[in-house]
């Protein structure tokens, strides 16, 4: 299946960054700047989403005992960095000409870096520990507890007064967007989904591999 989501995100990022930068028309108020928000945007929903599915996998592992759940929440940990340091960093440049300033302790600025933060204890927490099944039960408490934090970057412009804008794209309306800007961000956040599961799917093949690696059938395979 790694084959085909690799050609997913590639057809869903190339018609994204067409649509986003030759077609959808130039913002009124931010003018060419605001198109930093077709990576900015799907990037901090991916960030957001990872860590739910990560956390789901992590408990899973915790509850049953299973192996497999632990390595995919292994696998998922580092895309999910990415995906939320791609979001600070593109808030960044983007926040510099529209706020007049790099970084601000905003709510939802400081709640998204500490998610990057979680994402990079998770992953540090798993290296300390040698033994692979400790690791998993400890990365998954860490996990479980840092899902408190989803729902805060969600609603963090609801619940306080901040500088960053509301939601875009709100299921109980119609969007505030011309319908191109809203298709270039939905097949970039499309794109950035392909991409995820392509790269979890090859990251936890090597996990397993690497955690069976004494096995018969790794050594079989390998020959």
């Amino acid at each position: 299946m790694i084959p085909w989501f690799w050609a997913a995100a590639i057809i869903f990022g190339i018609g994204g960054l067409w649509i986003s930068f030759f077609v959808a028309p130039t913002d009124a108020q931010q003018g060419e700047g605001y198109r930093i928000i077709f990576v900015h945007v799907p990037a901090s929903w991916m960030s957001m989403f990872i860590y739910l599915v990560m956390a789901f996998w992590a408990g899973l592992g915790l509850a049953l005992n299973t192996r497999v759940s632990g390595m995919m929440a292994q696998a998922l940990a580092p895309t999910g960095a990415l995906m939320a340091a791609l979001s600070l960093w593109t808030g960044v440049l983007w926040g510099k000409p529209m706020w007049g300033a790099w970084w601000v302790w905003d709510a939802r600025l400081t709640s998204e870096l500490i998610l990057f933060f979680l994402y990079l204890g998770f992953m540090a927490l798993q290296a300390a520990i040698d033994d692979p099944r400790r690791a998993d039960k400890a990365g998954a408490i860490l996990a479980l507890v840092g899902v408190v934090n989803i729902p805060i970057i969600y609603f963090s412009v609801k619940w306080w007064n901040t500088l960053h804008q509301g939601s875009t794209i709100n299921l109980n309306k119609a969007p505030s967007m011309a319908q191109t800007m809203l298709w270039g961000m939905l097949l970039m956040a499309l794109a950035f989904w392909m991409y995820s599961i392509a790269v979890a799917l090859m990251r936890v093949r090597a996990i397993i591999l690497e955690r069976e690696r004494h096995t018969e059938w790794v050594k079989h395979a390998v020959e």
